[in-house]
């Protein structure tokens, strides 16, 4: 494990806190993706396997697309604007900062013991008791280590969750994260009952009509610059109401750009309610993060979202010009 400034506790020491506490409620990041959904649903099985009373959140009113909504106790999950309730404990999982628990914020601070339970590293923690491993290729590996540290023997529905989590966070097994850790844990899952078959149909062979209509649209936008290894492009508001897409609908679309032969780094831009939102992905060393945080983002080197603030234009030159210079100082690195 990386050693990381906001990590205060170890998974024993987060394990034997919960098993003091009687009731939690769990909430993930904005724009939740499988990891984040994942993580939140297999230890809420975990903690109810020990008799906890456990309520889930959304950090924002975020549609979930067919994958997440294919995860058992996906049906419970509740937007944090509309949650009332109370609870002892706060587990943040698979969010690094306060900023990206949106609404959530609120609820957390209701919460007399606070938990951070992520890979994505930062400068600060936000939680009383903290684990952040960003050698973790997912919050799902995290997370299944800690409900074996919790001393619940995983059920089938632990497995699938976590299993989709670690899945999707290393694309099907395929992105620069994925080790052999990643390989034995996932034995683990399945052999705890997760299905590799029905997880990979849910996620990555379930798209809608929707998000291919809204892939061809992005297609026409791209620039694909291969002499420096860079694909940009956008989608409109106009192009999600010309498709009947939502936001979900606009996931695959960055793997897509990031697939063609001889591109490096692959950028997708969308309009969103006033900003302009973008995820970032590199199948070399281009550290995206680092590009990210320019325009008040982040997250892994290889993978990380931005957002920024003014009109989609100005997004689109300011972040390839962003990127261009990323990929230049990888070339003079050598």
């Amino acid at each position: 494990m990386a050693v990381t400034p906001q990590t205060n506790t170890d998974l024993a020491g987060i394990a034997a806190r919960m098993q003091e506490i009687d009731s939690f409620v769990l909430c993930g990041h904005v724009n939740p993706d499988g990891d984040c959904i994942g993580s939140q649903l297999a230890l809420m099985w975990a903690l109810r396997a020990l008799g906890k009373r456990v309520d889930c959140l959304l950090a924002r009113d975020d549609a979930l697309d067919a994958g997440l909504c294919s995860l058992p106790g996906s049906d419970e999950l509740v937007s944090a604007s509309s949650y009332d309730g109370a609870a002892q404990a706060f587990v943040a999982c698979d969010v690094p900062t306060v900023e990206r628990l949106a609404d959530a914020a609120d609820v957390q601070k209701r919460c007399s013991v606070t938990f951070t339970v992520d890979h994505h590293a930062v400068e600060s923690c936000m939680s009383q008791f903290n684990y952040v491993d960003p050698d973790a290729a997912a919050t799902a590996l995290i997370v299944w280590k800690l409900i074996e540290a919790l001393g619940v023997q995983p059920d089938e529905r632990m497995a699938h969750c976590a299993y989709a989590g670690l899945m999707t966070d290393t694309g099907g097994f395929r992105y620069q994260n994925t080790d052999a850790a990643c390989f034995a844990v996932a034995a683990e899952m399945v052999v705890a009952g997760a299905s590799p078959a029905d997880c990979a149909t849910a996620f990555f062979q379930n798209r809608s009509l929707a998000s291919v209509r809204l892939m061809e649209r992005m297609l026409d936008h791209a620039e694909i610059d291969l002499a420096d290894g860079l694909a940009i492009s956008y989608v409109t508001r106009a192009d999600f109401e010309a498709c009947g897409a939502v936001r979900a609908d606009a996931e695959p679309l960055i793997d897509t750009l990031r697939s063609i032969e001889g591109v490096r780094v692959a950028a997708i831009l969308r309009e969103n309610d006033g900003v302009v939102r973008g995820s970032l992905r590199a199948k070399d060393a281009t550290d995206v993060a680092r590009v990210a945080r320019l325009f008040g983002g982040g997250g892994h080197v290889a993978a990380a979202g931005l957002t920024y603030e003014g009109g989609l234009a100005d997004a689109v030159s300011d972040v390839r010009a962003a990127l261009l210079s990323a990929l230049s100082v990888l070339e003079a690195k050598g």
